[in-house]
């Protein structure tokens, strides 16, 4: 009987390792393809967002100057020795501030943690940074981009795609580190060591390329007539959703802390040990936040930075402030950690229509948001029955998914003009849509028609008039429905699978007694308060 078990684990674990290097091998040769389409962009201006990554900052104009954006619009074309400084500026700068995300993020899951797994926690955050940029630089930047071979090696003297590589290493670590808090004081060390690199390696980046890399989720406007295709211009969908849905997956394996639901079923509260980490936390995020959105319109002579800090502001602070009302409400006082979720929230929601919305959207878009939050903790908590110690599910997973839709409803025209190689033309009322082909013959009648005197409007939202829009445009906001549907689909059971089989090779979850007594000893051989005897009061009686 034993010998029988031991075949089966054996099986089940050379099944999973098999089965994430066959997506592996498929997705590097399945989008091969794409890099025909960036060839094409080269050749027609007019079809270079068609295939450019969102770190492009061509994408949404007509024509972009080649000198000045380089050939095709694409971050990655080789511009010398080392590339403009204009240009790698924003990006590194933009990468810096991504990375400070990180330390938010280890602030924020450790305060609402229970002293005795604090130092398991952060140790955990830190790691999720080195494992997934270790797993995008293996595979995950060849997936995303479409760059050739299977290890990250540009060539010494491409500065541009050297900066590239670096900005969408530390957005997969972002996407790593989401699920680090909703796990939180269960999660077994040597599992997350494999979770890390999986991480970093296939779910981001997959869905970065159905997106940002001219794949079908980006296609669907040329392909199908809806909208401009998927667009997301700082990531709701593809890092915030996609890492609250390798979150959920994960919750549903791992199953609930020790003591949360008590024998009627009832959630009972775990408070955190430190609300001063969970502040301070919130306010370095919102801090890189800016880096995460502003970064993603990396030359700054387009004009859209501005319009997009200000937007990622504005939406931060209606979220916080309809958060603080709604909690009143229903609470009567406001919770300072729920007052932080709603703000993250507003930031998650704002990040895919932060370059195509008003400033009166943005605010909208925010108060919906704090909403959002406070209503889902409470969902999921009490209804669902997941425990999400940090609330990742209310925040990334729950407004990743209304920042998508958003999009798809307010975004006013006024940018993006050829996203996605669609053009969307308007003159006294009537309406034409011109596909990008890569031909020259598509090009010039483009070009002949602007000249004509029509307007070559950007990516416009169902109710878009409401916020300036010259014209509504419902199949945008049927794209961004098919995308969401997408991600949810793809990472939710990806996840979910991964769990499961990697809970073969290493168990997910700790040991009952070291749970109990906490993870820091246990887990990582240290406290993170050894001079102060540690209570545990907040923890609910264990039936």
């Amino acid at each position: 009987m034993g010998n029988l078990a031991s075949g089966k684990r054996r099986f089940c674990i050379c099944f999973a390792w098999t089965s994430n290097l066959l997506i592996l091998t498929c997705s590097l040769l399945f989008w091969r393809p794409a890099l025909a389409t960036a060839a094409a962009a080269a050749a027609d201006p007019a079809v270079q967002s068609a295939s450019g990554l969102p770190v492009s900052a061509s994408r949404g104009q007509t024509e972009p100057a080649p000198a000045q954006r380089g050939e095709g619009g694409d971050l990655s074309a080789n511009r010398g020795p080392t590339g403009a400084a204009q240009d790698l500026v924003p990006v590194a700068a933009a990468a810096l501030l991504a990375m400070f995300l990180q330390a938010g993020f280890a602030l924020v899951a450790t305060g609402l943690c229970r002293a005795k797994n604090a130092a398991h926690m952060v140790t955990m955050s830190l790691l999720s940074y080195a494992l997934a940029g270790l797993g995008f630089w293996v595979g995950g930047f060849r997936i995303l981009c479409g760059h050739e071979g299977l290890f990250f090696g540009p060539p010494g003297n491409n500065a541009r795609l050297t900066a590239l590589f670096l900005l969408q290493a530390v957005f997969a670590a972002t996407v790593a580190a989401i699920p680090v808090g909703a796990m939180a004081e269960r999660w077994r060390l040597k599992n997350f060591l494999l979770y890390g690199v999986w991480a970093g390696l296939l779910p981001y980046a997959v869905v970065g390329r159905w997106v940002w890399g001219g794949g079908w989720l980006a296609s669907l406007g040329r392909n199908f007539g809806l909208g401009h295709g998927q667009v997301d211009f700082a990531g709701s969908s593809v890092l915030h959703l996609c890492g609250g849905m390798i979150a959920l997956a994960g919750i549903a394996v791992i199953g609930p802390r020790l003591g949360k639901y008590g024998p009627p079923g009832r959630a009972r509260p775990i408070q955190g040990h430190n609300l001063v980490y969970v502040i301070l936390g919130t306010f370095i995020l919102a801090f890189g936040w800016f880096g995460l959105n502003s970064g993603m319109s990396l030359a700054s002579e387009d004009g859209r930075i501005a319009v997009i800090a200000v937007n990622t502001f504005l939406a931060s602070a209606a979220a916080t402030v309809a958060g603080c009302l709604v909690m009143y409400w229903i609470l009567g006082k406001p919770d300072p950690s729920l007052l932080c979720n709603s703000l993250l929230a507003g930031l998650v929601a704002i990040a895919a229509p932060c370059a195509f919305i008003s400033t009166a959207a943005a605010v909208v878009i925010g108060a919906v948001a704090g909403v959002l939050a406070v209503w889902a903790v409470f969902f999921f908590e009490n209804t669902v029955r997941l425990d999400d110690p940090v609330g990742a599910l209310s925040v990334h997973a729950v407004n990743g998914a209304w920042g998508v839709l958003s999009l798809g409803l307010f975004a006013n025209g006024s940018f993006g003009a050829g996203w996605n190689g669609v053009h969307r033309l308007l003159k006294a009322g009537v309406a034409q849509t011109i596909t990008s082909d890569g031909t020259a013959e598509t090009a010039g009648r483009l070009h002949d028609l602007l000249a004509a005197g029509w307007t070559d409007q950007g990516v416009t939202g169902a109710v878009g008039t409401w916020f300036g829009a010259p014209a509504n445009d419902g199949s945008q906001l049927a794209a961004q429905c098919v995308g969401l549907l997408a991600c949810v689909l793809f990472v939710g059971c990806f996840a979910w699978i991964w769990f499961r089989l990697s809970n073969l090779l290493v168990p997910v979850r700790v040991a009952r007694e070291d749970e109990l007594a906490g993870l820091d000893r246990a887990e990582v051989g240290v406290e993170c308060y050894p001079d102060y005897h540690l209570t545990d009061k907040s923890s609910p009686r264990i039936f």
